[in-house]
């Protein structure tokens, strides 16, 4: 039995992704707030939010517990399928080569995103994959950029907390000697 959807969202293709964008950075302020990386997913199927996920690496123990993947699982659970045809995933930041695969495999539709991210986020290198002799069964569209700034300015403030936290633990050992 399919359970109704978390929220739905009016059919306004203009302002849809900035919407569901603005939920996802609802979930990745959560996440900051626990001391995680901040980011956070949804997942959304004929304009109706079925899945949410925030980073919980560190709370779970669990190094797969990425907004996204968390997403995947809530939407896979609610809609009693591995297999999500048509659903887009809204992510704060551009997903990591672990997601893009779980996304592949569940064949999620359009993949939506705000701020690259230059260390681990693997849109580019998906596309590399894609214009070589990879095959795949599935392919998923890309859009980033939607709300970058918020997005971006959330990760800078959780990276320079963490960076001033390191500052003053190593102040404190010095002063300790």
């Amino acid at each position: 039995m399919l359970e109704q959807p978390l929220l739905r969202q009016p059919d306004r293709s203009g302002d849809r992704d900035e919407r569901f964008m603005g939920l996802a950075l609802e979930l990745a302020r959560a996440s900051l707030e626990e001391g995680e990386v901040p980011v956070g997913a949804v997942l959304v199927v004929d304009r109706a939010v079925v899945g949410r996920g925030r980073n919980r690496p560190i709370a779970l123990s669990d190094p797969t517990a990425h907004a996204e993947i968390q997403a995947l699982r809530d939407a896979s659970a609610r809609l009693c399928n591995y297999r999500l045809p048509g659903a887009v995933l809204y992510s704060t930041v551009e997903p990591c080569l672990m997601c893009l695969g779980a996304m592949l495999h569940a064949r999620v539709a359009r993949l939506v995103y705000g701020t690259t991210d230059p260390k681990v986020g693997a849109v580019a290198r998906l596309r590399e994959l894609r214009d070589s002799d990879a095959r795949f069964s599935h392919d998923v569209r890309t859009q980033g950029g939607v709300l970058a700034g918020p997005a971006s300015r959330m990760l800078l403030e959780f990276f320079e907390e963490r960076r001033s936290a390191v500052s003053r633990r190593n102040v404190h050992r010095l002063h300790r000697r």
